[in-house]
C-alpha cells in the first residue's frame, strides 16, 4: 500500500474551508481517504496508479487541482501514512515505494521535520541529535525509559515496524460552508470573490461524490438583522464550477442587499446524482457556441424563472390550443409540417403573387366547448420567398389570414 500525503500549510488559517472540503475532494480519486493529521489529507494512492496513470502523472492531477483550490501545498508518496507526512515536509515531490528505500529517506530527515511532540523535538536538537537516523541509533531500552513507549510507538509506525490505524473518511450529504469578510460590504460586485470561492468548493466537493446539485441557498450574514438568503435552483442537476458560479451570480445581481454583508454562506441538501449529457464522439458543434442546458441555466438566472419555460404538446388540432406552456401532455405525431413560429393572432396575409405549395389541410372541430372553428390551411410561398402558414374559410380560396412562418 502506497499513500500520498498532502500537506497544506494553510490549513490551519483557513479553517472556515478545513480539512472537509479537500478530503471529499481526494474522494474522487481514492475510496481510502483520511483526516487523521490536521495538516494534511491522506490519500492511499497505490489502487488508483491504475486509473489516473503512473504517480508523475497522477501527481501532477493532484497539484493541478489543488493550485486551481487555492490551496499552497506540499505532496510526498511513501509505504506508511505518517512516513508519507514527514517526507512531505522534509522535501517536496518525494516518492518512495518499498520499505528499504523508506528507511534510508527517512534517517536523512532532520528531527524538527519529524512531526514528533514540540518538547520532545526540542529535547533531541539540545541533545545534539539533529536527524532521525541519529535518533533511529539510540538503544530503544533508553528511549523508552526516558521518554515513554508512546515514542517508539510512533517512530516504529513511522518505519512501518507496527500497522497504522487509519479512520476512513466518509463525505457528508450536506455541503455547508461559509466565508467570514474581513469588512462589512453593501457592493454586489464585492461579493463575487467569496461567491466564487464557495462555488468552486461546492464543485470540487460534488466532484468527490460523483454528484450534482439541483438547488442551493447563498447566505447574506448582517448584523444584527436576519440573513438574506439568495436561492439558485436548477432544472437538472450540474457540478461544473464555473456555471454554478454564473448561476449564483446571476441570481446575487438580481437581489436586494438590505443591509451590509459580513459573511456569505453556501448550503446545498439536494445533491442528487449527476448523469453527463451525451456527447457524440465525432462533435460538430463549434467551441464558440453554448449548450442548450447551460444556456437555459444563464437565461433562467438573468431573467427569473418565470420568463423561461418549456412546451409541451396537447391532443388538440387548434393550432392556438395545441400547445401548452410546462406541460406534460402527449400527443400523437401530427401528420402534417406545422410552424415554428405561431402568430399569437392571425392576421390578414396580403400578397398579390402567393403562391400555394400545400394544401388544404381541412380542420373542423371544437364544437363541443364553444371555439368550433372550420378552416382549409396551405402552405403558401410571399413574395419575398418566404414559407408560410396561412388558412381561409373552409371551402373558400381567400382571403388568406397568416398564421405562422416556417423556418
Amino acid at each position: 500500500m502506497l499513500w500520498a500525503c498532502v500537506v497544506l500549510p494553510d490549513l490551519a488559517r483557513d479553517a472556515s474551508r478545513g480539512q472537509s472540503l479537500l478530503a471529499a475532494w481526494a474522494y474522487r480519486y481514492s475510496s481510502q481517504v483520511s483526516t487523521d493529521f490536521p495538516d494534511a489529507v491522506l490519500i492511499e494512492a497505490e489502487g488508483s496508479l491504475g486509473l489516473f496513470g503512473p504517480w508523475p502523472r497522477f501527481e501532477a492531477q493532484l497539484r493541478d487541482d489543488l493550485a486551481a483550490l487555492g490551496f499552497r501545498h506540499q505532496i510526498a508518496l511513501a509505504p506508511t501514512a505518517s512516513g508519507a507526512r514527514v517526507l512531505a515536509y522534509h522535501q517536496d515531490g518525494l516518492a518512495i515505494t518499498t520499505m528499504e528505500l523508506l528507511q534510508r529517506a527517512l534517517a536523512q530527515v532532520p528531527v524538527a521535520n519529524a512531526c514528533l511532540p514540540a518538547d520532545i523535538t526540542a529535547a533531541f536538537e539540545h541533545l545534539g541529535l539533529r536527524t532521525l537516523g541519529k535518533l533511529f541509533a539510540l538503544p530503544r531500552a533508553a528511549l523508552a525509559k526516558r521518554y515513554g513507549p508512546g515514542l517508539l510507538d510512533e517512530l516504529d509506525r513511522l518505519r512501518g515496524f507496527l500497522p497504522e490505524v487509519i479512520t476512513p473518511y466518509r463525505p457528508p450529504d450536506v455541503f455547508d460552508v461559509r466565508i467570514e469578510l474581513n469588512y462589512e460590504t453593501e457592493s454586489s460586485q464585492a461579493l463575487l470573490f467569496p461567491l466564487r470561492r464557495l462555488t468552486a468548493d461546492l464543485a470540487a466537493y460534488l466532484a468527490g461524490r460523483d454528484g450534482g446539485v439541483q438547488r442551493f441557498v447563498v447566505y447574506l450574514e448582517h448584523e444584527g438583522r436576519a440573513d438574506s438568503d439568495v436561492l439558485v435552483g436548477l432544472l437538472a442537476p450540474e457540478r461544473e464550477a464555473a456555471l454554478l458560479f454564473e448561476l449564483a451570480k446571476g441570481r446575487l445581481e438580481q437581489a436586494r442587499v438590505p443591509a451590509p454583508v459580513r459573511g456569505v454562506r453556501l448550503l446545498a441538501r439536494e445533491l442528487p446524482p449527476f448523469v453527463p449529457g451525451r456527447i457524440d464522439l465525432f462533435e460538430a458543434r463549434p467551441q464558440q457556441t453554448m449548450p442548450w442546458q447551460r444556456l437555459r441555466e444563464r437565461l433562467r438566472a438573468r431573467l427569473g424563472n418565470e420568463a423561461v419555460h418549456g412546451l409541451a404538446a396537447t391532443p388538440d388540432h387548434r393550432p392556438e390550443r395545441a400547445w401548452q406552456r410546462d406541460g406534460d401532455g402527449k400527443a400523437p405525431p401530427l401528420p402534417r409540417p406545422r410552424p415554428t413560429w405561431l402568430l399569437a393572432r392571425p392576421i390578414p396575409l396580403r400578397d398579390p403573387q402567393l403562391r400555394i405549395l400545400a394544401g388544404p389541410e381541412r380542420l373542423e372541430t371544437g364544437w363541443w366547448d364553444g371555439f368550433d372553428v372550420q378552416r382549409d390551411y396551405y402552405v403558401v410561398q410571399t413574395q419575398q420567398g418566404q414559407c408560410a402558414w396561412a388558412y381561409c374559410a373552409a371551402g373558400e380560396r381567400g382571403p388568406f389570414m397568416l398564421h405562422g412562418w416556417f423556418a
